[in-house]
């Protein structure tokens, strides 16, 4: 039987969320528990046909309050394992839920959409510094959001994707792309049915060049339209975005 493992977590102290020789990882820690809780190998169905597979690679410090694995097991997976399971993991690790699903489905591939935060935030906050980016300047939040109103328009991102990427396309259909204002906070929210690697950082750090007035609205244009990473910004840290939601 195939699984959907849904897993919430804090990415503060890991490398990421797949796994990785000598570093810790997401995936690493919940592999970790299955093979402490059932002493064997972690469940089958992993791209290399072991461990789990992951839906969404978030980057080292990035955290998630929702995304999920799937994997591949030989009898009915019993919910009480959850607990068991959770008192094993780390506490910024939480396992949410465990649901049986159809023998292909994949958790990658079938995925719709992804929703990510980014959190800003202006004036000293010891509570959220670990979860929000501190940015202490005026921001112009309506060209913040002419900005983000510009991304919708667009679907190739080569501009704002790392380099060393092995993606055969750098097309993205973008479904959501404005800034909120709350709690105190600037958050850009944004859904698409894939994100480059980099992108959702890469977007927030030269939208932000545009909030102070470095940049100009029409420069967006004219670096999306480059398709040349060399012309966006990366600077926005890790641990300011969060990976919200996954639709299937």
């Amino acid at each position: 039987m195939r699984y959907f493992l849904e897993v919430a977590y804090k990415g503060t102290r890991y490398s990421g969320f797949q796994a990785q020789k000598n570093a810790r990882t997401i995936q690493g820690e919940i592999e970790k528990a299955f093979q402490v809780f059932f002493r064997e190998q972690p469940p089958i169905g992993g791209e290399d046909g072991k461990g789990l597979t992951g839906s969404s690679r978030t980057d080292a410090g990035v955290h998630a309050l929702q995304n999920f694995f799937h994997f591949d097991w030989e009898e009915q997976f019993q919910q009480k394992w959850i607990y068991n399971l959770n008192a094993i993991l780390p506490d910024d690790i939480v396992i949410k839920n465990v649901i049986a699903v159809a023998h292909n489905a994949h958790c990658r591939f079938d995925a719709l959409s992804r929703t990510y935060h980014y959190h800003i935030y202006q004036y000293k906050d010891p509570f959220i510094a670990d979860r929000a980016y501190f940015y202490p300047y005026t921001m112009d939040v309506e060209k913040l959001n002419q900005a983000a109103a510009v991304i919708q328009a667009y679907t190739d991102f080569t501009s704002f994707s790392k380099k060393n990427t092995q993606v055969k396309t750098f097309n993205c259909t973008i479904l959501q792309s404005e800034w909120m204002q709350r709690e105190g906070q600037l958050i850009y929210v944004v859904s698409a049915n894939r994100f480059l690697r980099g992108m959702v950082r890469a977007l927030t750090a030269t939208m932000l060049k545009i909030g102070r007035g470095i940049l100009s609205v029409e420069d967006l244009h004219t670096i999306i339209r480059s398709k040349d990473c060399s012309k966006a910004f990366f600077d926005t840290p890790a641990h300011g975005l969060t990976l919200v939601e996954v639709t299937y």
